[in-house]
């Protein structure tokens, strides 16, 4: 995807735990990138998904990884993780993120996640509530937040 597509990125400096012995990232790091994407994505909508996810809001599971390996990154590099939202059904949403070096438009990884709505409770689906699918694609289209205030649900179970 272009780099226009993505209305939300987040830098990263890649720390020396997260390289093999050849000062490159290792793979299974790339996950923790994609937490990282994930969790920076939805503060930037004005919330935390840990503390929604706590408070019985919206939960969810990683069902699907996909990543695409093109370049290294290196200890000490700083990254930009570009993230989106490009999909949301009733119970699933799909999130990208695109890692690319700061000043630069090589492109270093591709990262898609399926994440599906769970009640950690009884292991069930459960869709994505009307609130979050709107704030995210009003987000996604427009580049802008809404008020946290809108959504009163959402900003319940964010406090």
């Amino acid at each position: 995807m272009p780099k226009s597509d993505f209305k939300f990125q987040t830098p990263l400096r890649v720390r020396w735990m997260e390289c093999d012995a050849q000062s490159i990232v290792f793979n299974g790091a790339y996950m923790d990138y994609l937490e990282v994407g994930q969790a920076e994505y939805y503060r930037n909508l004005g919330f935390s998904i840990y503390k929604v996810a706590a408070q019985g809001y919206f939960d969810t599971a990683v069902v699907k990884v996909e990543i695409e390996y093109k370049a290294p990154a290196r200890v000490d590099d700083m990254l930009i993780l570009h993230v989106r939202v490009s999909h949301i059904g009733n119970t699933s949403l799909i999130l990208n993120v695109e890692i690319y070096p700061q000043d630069s438009d090589t492109l270093l990884t591709t990262i898609q996640s399926v994440y599906v709505g769970y009640h950690a409770d009884t292991g069930n689906t459960r869709p994505v509530p009307d609130e979050m699918r709107e704030l995210i694609n009003h987000f996604e289209e427009t580049g802008e937040v809404l008020p946290l205030d809108r959504f009163p649900d959402l900003a319940a179970a964010a406090k």
